[in-house]
């Protein structure tokens, strides 16, 4: 559907790496359930606090086919939403443009809804649909982005002592 949807605006991300999907959950002890579950088809998980709340980046042992020779290999697994409207369940879908990603910001601007500030590294341009979906278009995948910050997916890695 979004594939669609972006083609729909012009944009076209075919040879783009997906790479990852959001989930959002509605409550925590959905989210703890979620990741127990999805953590039975990974190899690590790097779960860290961000804007108050954990946020898991599931890297999963093969990857998802999705379809239309896309696949991923890591969930982003996010619990209650912290600020503004979100969509449940499947929130995003990170697309990789690369070193373009800046042009491709000025190309499509008309299209875009904005760019977030996810940290020094990480600055995606997005497009929220109506239906409060997003996709989400990055220089570098979020596994990247996470090794370049110093955290290595190595294990399974929760936070302590979070309460939900």
């Amino acid at each position: 559907m979004q594939k669609s949807r972006l083609t729909d605006l012009g944009i076209s991300i075919e040879g783009c790496e997906i790479s990852h999907l959001a989930f959002r959950t509605l409550t925590y002890p959905e989210y703890l359930e979620a990741r127990a579950r999805l953590e039975e088809h990974a190899q690590a998980n790097l779960e860290n606090v961000w804007n108050g709340r954990p946020i898991s980046k599931i890297l999963l042992r093969s990857p998802l086919d999705l379809g239309d020779g896309f696949s991923v290999r890591m969930i982003e697994l996010i619990p209650p939403m912290h600020q503004c409207v979100y969509r449940m369940g499947l929130e995003h879908v990170g697309v990789v443009i690369g070193e373009g990603v800046d042009e491709f910001g000025k190309t499509h601007r008309s299209v875009l809804t904005g760019q977030q500030y996810q940290g020094p590294v990480n600055e995606p341009y997005f497009i929220r649909f109506e239906d409060y979906t997003n996709v989400k278009f990055y220089r570098r995948s979020l596994k990247d982005v996470c090794e370049m910050e110093g955290r290595p997916f190595a294990g399974f890695v929760h936070v302590e002592r979070w309460q939900g």
